[in-house]
């Protein structure tokens, strides 16, 4: 196996708070693989860990949230990061109202987009969601002004790696 430390050491995306709501449970998590998939149409990919709260309800869901979070939020990236959903109401905590089909929005985000889940790929320990944005709202920021993971490498996942 290649190591691939010294490539990923050098990558600093940014991190997005991805939340979920079906059969009424809401959820929400901290996740660092994302990426626009297509630009036409237009998707977008989040990863959810399978030992997470988030990716059980997301499984049920139809639609996801993607938020961005400015680089002064990482009390709640914590919250999103570190705790689980099978102990805390991180929504009890946030400011968020429902979105089409009762997706939290979060009030604080400085970007956010709802998408349509359009399909899964079970690679390993996470599952890609793949994503049609049907509502979206934006801040402008200048660049620098995101969260991102090399922001957030002192927070603990509520639940561990498998």
């Amino acid at each position: 196996m290649v190591a691939v430390d010294s490539f990923t050491e050098l990558l600093d995306p940014p991190v997005y708070v991805v939340t979920a709501a079906a059969d009424g449970q809401r959820a929400g998590c901290l996740v660092g693989f994302a990426s626009q998939s297509s630009l036409s149409p237009v998707r977008f990919v989040v990863w959810l860990s399978k030992v997470n709260h988030t990716y059980r309800v997301a499984r049920r869901a139809r639609f996801l949230g993607v938020h961005l979070l400015r680089s002064d939020q990482h009390e709640l990236a914590g919250l999103f990061g570190g705790e689980t959903g099978d102990r805390v109401d991180k929504f009890a905590r946030a400011r968020w109202e429902p979105r089409g089909e009762g997706v939290p929005v979060l009030d604080d985000a400085c970007a956010w987009f709802i998408g349509r889940v359009e399909e899964h790929a079970d690679w390993g320990d996470h599952v890609g969601f793949c994503l049609t944005p049907v509502d979206a709202a934006a801040e402008s920021l200048p660049r620098g002004s995101l969260l991102t993971l090399g922001d957030v490498t002192d927070l603990r996942p509520g639940h561990p790696a498998p």
